[in-house]
């Protein structure tokens, strides 16, 4: 929701002026008026909306407020024939509780308590707790004593110990995966990435995870050694951490090489030229690795975790 609403201001879908109700965002992403109190009050601390005399918030503090009515296609790129999904709205809340998780890893060893999420979000107890299943599918939380959820810390070493392991097991999961990829898949892979850089800057984060799974899931999932696939899924962590870490930092123009490299490792696959495709995925992880260990430290410089109700120390 923050991520939307920040490149539809950015790319001035919603103009500066307009004034922003909680009640009527709520409605258009389908969703509690927490996580939308949540996402505006990020972008109030960005700067990015502003108190005003009236009733809610204005875009571009100081602006002269107008209430223009906001509608879905204000907030949600149009597709690009189909290819490239919207944010579900039940993903919303999903991506808040990530982003709070990833930002507060990078500073050590939180514990996530389950009720409090719930109340924080106006959701069910069973609700939160699949949001923190999800999490702990991707290795940014897992449970420790007396069942308790704790967040599971991101240091520089243990992000260059990750991509090392990727760097090292993704080009032979790929080798040994090439003759079994269907190319249709691997046609739609190309045609979605094509799409996405058409649109970049205006990528949402639902679809960059979908492309960070094309690669790093759908096409090396047809691994004839599923003991590599297995441990490639300790990995998974670094892909939903340096989104975060990218947008927290507002250095959204180092999303654009990923997708450039990604579209060389697909159109190799394509030709069949395997080497091609494994050196250029062994490439890409490693220019990878160089940008997120630089911005991982110049994060730990610059910003500091923001405290959360359900996330305690």
């Amino acid at each position: 929701m923050t991520e939307t609403l920040r490149a539809s201001m950015a790319r001035g879908s919603i103009p500066a002026g307009t004034v922003i109700l909680e009640s009527h965002l709520a409605t258009l992403f389908n969703s509690s008026r927490a996580p939308v109190r949540q996402a505006l009050a990020t972008l109030e601390n960005e700067g990015l909306v502003g108190r005003f005399a009236g009733r809610g918030l204005v875009v571009g503090p100081g602006s002269s407020p107008s209430r223009i009515p906001i509608t879905r296609e204000m907030l949600v790129p149009t597709p690009t024939d189909g290819l490239l999904p919207d944010v579900d709205p039940a993903d919303a809340i999903y991506y808040a509780v990530e982003r709070d998780i990833i930002l507060h890893s990078l500073f050590g060893r939180y514990r996530v308590n389950e009720l409090a999420l719930a109340r924080t979000y106006d959701i069910s107890r069973l609700a939160a707790r699949n949001i923190l299943l999800r999490a702990q599918g991707v290795g940014i939380v897992g449970k420790g004593e007396k069942s308790h959820w704790w967040i599971v810390p991101l240091n520089l070493d243990r992000m260059a110990a990750l991509y090392e392991l990727r760097a090292i097991l993704e080009p032979v999961a790929l080798g040994n995966a090439a003759a079994r990829i269907p190319m249709a898949l691997v046609d739609e892979v190309a045609e979605r990435h094509r799409a996405a850089i058409m649109r970049f800057p205006e990528v949402d984060i639902a679809t960059l995870d979908e492309l960070e799974d094309d690669i790093h899931v759908k096409l090396l999932g047809h691994s004839t050694n599923p003991e590599i696939i297995e441990a490639l899924k300790r990995g998974r962590a670094l892909f939903v951490s340096t989104k975060h870490i990218q947008i927290a930092l507002r250095r959204s123009a180092l999303i654009d090489p990923f997708l450039d490299e990604h579209l060389t490792v697909v159109e190799a696959v394509r030709e069949d030229r395997i080497d091609a495709a494994k050196q250029a995925l062994h490439d890409h992880l490693r220019s990878s690795n160089a940008k997120s260990l630089r911005n991982l430290a110049s994060f730990n410089e610059t910003q500091k975790a923001e405290p959360v109700d359900y996330i305690l120390t």
